[in-house]
């Protein structure tokens, strides 16, 4: 007996602390490790910091003689369409919502695909230990979800569980002290989880839905075995995305067993497996009986709406701070990247001797620098740019739906402030003091806005983003509406020049840090760029007064992480970035080349 079942939850509902109960209360076989530890599920280091499901991963589960196949899912918008993809393994899906926040927008976005696939829904309200839980609210709001998205009258009367993941607890009533374990999670995926269909007498059809490389079986897809049976050794039709048939063999079988792959020998219509042996295999395409293939419907890979330039670093400081530096191993890594993340596109960019790395979104690329900057590669990066498309002699730019939670007195700002990108609003509504804003935006004029956001609403605001559609470009542009402070020269900084500049704006570093010409090392408080000496020293005299130095202050600079320096930079910086630190830099060094490079000299 097998049941396939994906985790579908909003970024931070808790979703990977709930399989961790689930695991450890199966008595699932755990490493020393993961016994110790919490976010089993999250092995990945940012996922961890994050707090972020950011790789699709799967796990297995013995309930009750029953093999629970658990399909763990990203749960932001920019790995959504692994989602989509994780979602055609499994026969149901627990949505797992916040008991405080309720279903939030890349819940719905990730519900509709759920819906459209007939899967059967249970939902999972969980964190009801909160003090400031709203269960019959949040309740009320998934029906409206439901009844929204077109649910049908069996789909929209759904079976809901109550939960409080950390604690391992989980019932039918929300009444916590009447809990005992998360048995009721695993009761009601075999009471309404439908078995997989699929007959394993048929001819074998299996789809792959994701990818990832080991240094020893190299590339391995994993998918769901629809018809028939596979063995390992067999040879095999790989039908790929062109329809082209070709003889392959299985040359190592995988299933899971908890958070682990186990060889095995033979599996059958509705187990979920791991293969290797077929090099050129990709995402969407389908493995089928040799003497009879048949092809299953070819998954969509979804397409980048952004992106960006990496190439060799060229400061100053280039070569002083990262392990693989040169054109060649960075051309190499990146191309690599493309064994495992189909939504990511590369390709050699002759005029600028790099490479255009373009994304599902500005995370996507963020998430993917941090994981280069980690394994010890040193490069540059330029502003992110949206990817058009012409259609009908039109030119069509992304939009982003934009959901936004306020505090009732910033929503004014807000409004404001997205009227200046040119949002659409379409939604209104404020309820106990907070303010729920829905907006229609181009990609390209909510670059930076992030930041903005945070500061404009004290960091008690939420702002959601999905991908909308692509619609006609009205060629409007929000630009940066303050400049740069650069460095006018190279050296270490001092106290006494950072004192001394503080007042034209913010500074983004404090005294003691190696700089060079050309480098930002702050905000402006106006339009334009302002060269800056930060290196200034204090020439000693004989005469001092009684109060030298006691009346200087100097404010605490912004430090700014990866993320801020991509949403900061304009078309005339680049983002510098090394193991060691993340520095935003002119393209063109010298304050004279600059000049004159503007003026077309």
């Amino acid at each position: 007996m097998i049941r396939n079942v994906a985790i579908i939850a909003h970024v931070d509902h808790g979703k990977t602390t709930l399989v961790d109960a689930l695991l450890r209360q199966s008595k699932t076989t755990l490493n020393k490790e993961q016994e110790a530890g919490d976010l089993i599920m999250d092995s990945n280091e940012l996922e961890r910091e994050r707090g972020i499901t950011i790789f699709s991963k799967n796990a297995s589960v013995i309930w009750k003689d029953t093999k629970i196949n658990i399909i763990d899912t990203p749960g932001h918008a920019d790995f959504g369409g692994e989602v989509e993809r994780v979602l055609k393994m499994a026969d149901g899906a627990l949505l797992l919502i916040d008991a405080k926040e309720g279903p939030m927008p890349q819940t719905r976005f990730v519900l509709k695909r759920a819906l459209e696939m007939g899967h059967k829904i249970i939902v999972v309200i969980n964190k009801i230990d909160k003090p400031d839980a709203r269960i019959q609210y949040v309740l009320d709001k998934t029906f409206d979800l439901f009844i929204d998205l077109g649910a049908d009258e069996e789909s929209a009367y759904f079976p809901t569980i109550f939960a409080s993941g950390r604690a391992g607890l989980a019932g039918k009533d929300p009444e916590l002290s009447a809990m005992t374990n998360i048995s009721p999670i695993f009761d009601a995926i075999l009471e309404e989880i439908p078995a997989p269909s699929g007959d394993p007498e048929k001819p074998l059809q299996m789809l792959i839905t994701t990818l990832f490389s080991d240094n020893f079986k190299g590339r391995i897809a994993t998918g769901r075995i629809y018809n028939g049976k596979i063995k390992q050794g067999q040879e095999v039709a790989h039908i790929n995305r062109d329809g082209e048939v070709k003889k392959s063999r299985i040359v190592s079988l995988m299933t899971f067993e908890g958070l682990k792959r186990i060889d095995t020998t033979e599996a059958e219509a509705g187990d979920i497996v791991a293969i290797a042996g077929i090099p050129d295999i990709t995402i969407g395409e389908t493995i089928a009986d040799l003497e009879n293939p048949q092809a299953l419907p070819l998954l969509s890979i979804e397409e980048p709406t952004i992106r960006m330039t990496f190439s060799v670093n060229t400061s100053p400081l280039s070569g002083k701070e990262g392990e693989y530096k040169t054109s060649r191993q960075i051309r190499e890594r990146l191309y690599k990247e493309l064994e495992n993340d189909v939504a990511l596109r590369i390709e050699d960019d002759l005029a600028s001797s790099g490479w255009i790395v373009s994304g599902r979104g500005e995370l996507h690329l963020a998430i993917f620098i941090e994981r280069l900057r980690r394994e010890g590669y040193e490069f540059q990066v330029s502003r992110p740019q949206v990817i058009t498309k012409i259609v009908d002699g039109q030119k069509l730019t992304p939009y982003e739906w934009v959901s936004i939670e306020t505090p009732d007195e910033y929503a004014g700002t807000i409004i404001q402030k997205m009227g200046l990108r040119h949002a659409q609003l379409q939604d209104m509504k404020t309820e106990s003091g907070t303010t729920y804003l829905e907006f229609i935006v181009a990609t390209k004029e909510l670059f930076g806005y992030r930041t903005e956001f945070l500061t404009d609403t004290r960091g008690l605001g939420v702002l959601n983003t999905v991908f909308y559609d692509y619609k006609p470009d009205t060629f409007a542009a929000h630009e940066r509406d303050r400049g740069s402070l650069v460095a006018h020269e190279s050296g270490v900084t001092s106290l006494y020049g950072l004192v001394g500049v503080q007042d034209r704006g913010l500074l983004f570093f404090g005294p003691g840090i190696q700089v060079y010409k050309g480098q930002v090392v702050g905000q402006g408080s106006r339009s334009g760029d302002i060269r800056i000496n930060v290196c200034k020293e204090k020439h000693l005299t004989n005469m001092r007064s009684k109060g030298d130095g006691a009346m200087e202050h100097f404010n605490a600079p912004k430090g700014m992480s990866l993320e801020d320096a991509l949403e900061y930079i304009d078309d005339t910086e680049l983002v510098e970035v090394t193991p060691q630190n993340v520095r935003i830099r002119k393209i063109i060094l010298d304050e004279v080349e600059a000049r004159r490079a503007r003026k077309g000299m």
